[in-house]
């Protein structure tokens, strides 16, 4: 996103094209989700030994999941979501005063984090009936923001992708809750089975088709970069799309051939992805700032946890390798180029709402230097984090959980400084 792509408009004319969330708004669902990181972060250095052991079901790894599934994600998706959305549909939120309400009740599943790991049930039912309201809001939101979207002109992200995203939300949300309520296999598949599908169908099906239909025109803005070709239809969504559940498919079959299939097919719609976001790499104007360092780290981490799934639906490695593979998935991928774009919005939110008069150059509002090293430190202590888990070494693990939780924290220092610097 560049400082052309969203300008403070007179109020007739933001009506026409949409605008972004208050800042206020936005900085609160921000910062629940770098709270939250930290947290998962923190808990992800005790999880080591249990990850390193094979064995993640033990409170610490469940806990760390979660935070990062039920505390980073939603806020910092939601977040950004209400920034970009209303730009690239063309039309604004319904209300913003709704969305406060949904923050409140998205806190509910720090409830469920905390509920899982003792097997509390009536906490976990509380947060979770408190998340599913929460969500209910936010996804009418986003599908009103689709309906409404004028069909008579260009817009900046795909109707489709964002609709079939947030459809695999409510998906995930059900698979999950299925999931945690019984105490034994059902519908013929293994417990690790039913978490292998709610893993997938939250991951893929939402974050990366998320990352991938408003990707491909964010990033060459934010690198002041030639546009993507313009295009029809979505393909490379719905090829995702499809090659996910036939991966969900070939999960529940427990076969492994077509379980191979659809990860080739999701390797080939990411990949493509990828080589967009290399071609933004090498065609940007601009210096070399972290969301798309974290987009580029980010198809990295993708790759190599095909490579570890790959070999795991194979029968080898065991279940350090499955590990190893979530932590790439789930903390390396999703949550790494979702978290890393957060101090990046913010400034940009700043930028926009500044009042009328004399405006500072966005770039003076991101701290450039902190978001690199920030980068830097994500992508070293994930990939400790990560080969040390599938090695069975303490040694080579806890280094690189240390430095992911130093990378959220200085997460957390971009985004205070980058909020300090706005018009008071």
């Amino acid at each position: 996103m560049s400082e052309q792509f969203v300008k403070v408009l007179p109020m007739a004319e933001r009506r026409a094209v949409g605008g972004p969330v208050a800042r206020s708004l936005l900085a609160a669902y921000f910062g629940v989700a770098l709270l939250a990181w930290a947290a998962a972060a923190v808990v992800a250095i005790v999880a080591v030994p249990s990850l390193v052991a094979g064995d993640p079901l033990a409170s610490s790894p469940v806990l760390a999941v979660h935070l990062v599934a039920l505390g980073a994600l939603p806020f910092a998706v939601s977040g950004a979501s209400f920034h970009l959305l209303p730009v690239m549909l063309r039309n604004d939120l319904p209300s913003q005063r709704a969305l406060w309400v949904a923050l409140a009740s998205l806190c509910g599943g720090f409830l469920v984090a905390a509920g899982l790991a003792p097997g509390d049930q009536a906490l976990v039912w509380i947060g979770a009936v408190a998340v599913a309201f929460g969500l209910a809001i936010v996804l009418t939101e986003i599908f009103v923001l689709v309906v409404r979207a004028p069909r008579d002109r260009m817009l900046i992200a795909s109707r489709i992708g964002v609709a079939i995203a947030s459809a695999h939300v409510v998906a995930a949300l059900a698979v999950g809750a299925t999931v945690f309520s019984e105490d034994r296999p059902f519908g013929g598949l293994s417990y690790e089975r039913w978490l292998l599908i709610h893993l997938h169908v939250a991951l893929l099906g939402w974050v990366a088709l998320l990352i991938v239909t408003v990707g491909r025109s964010l990033a060459p803005m934010l690198a002041q970069a030639p546009a993507v070709p313009a295009r029809r239809r979505p393909f490379n969504e719905l090829a995702l799309v499809g090659s996910v559940w036939l991966l969900l498919a070939g999960i529940g079959l427990e076969s492994r051939a077509v379980t191979l299939v659809g990860a080739v097919g999701v390797i080939a719609a990411l990949g493509r992805f990828a080589v967009l976001m290399a071609l933004t790499f090498g065609a940007r104007r601009a210096p070399l700032e972290a969301p798309l360092a974290r987009l580029l780290v980010g198809a990295f981490f993708l790759l190599q946890a095909a490579g570890f799934g790959i070999a795991a639906a194979a029968g080898a490695g065991g279940t350090r390798l499955v590990c190893a593979y979530v932590i790439l998935l789930l903390v390396g991928w999703a949550g790494g180029v979702v978290l890393g774009h957060v101090p990046k919005l913010l400034s940009l939110s700043l930028w926009v709402w500044w009042p009328p008069g004399p405006r500072p150059k966005q770039a003076s509002l991101y701290s450039r230097k902190l978001g690199l090293a920030e980068t830097a430190a994500f992508a070293l202590g994930v990939e400790l984090l990560a080969v040390g888990v599938a090695a069975g070494s303490v040694d080579v693990a806890r280094p690189g959980a240390v430095l992911f939780a130093v990378s959220t924290v200085l997460s957390l220092v971009t985004s205070v400084v980058t909020w300090s610097r706005r018009a008071r």
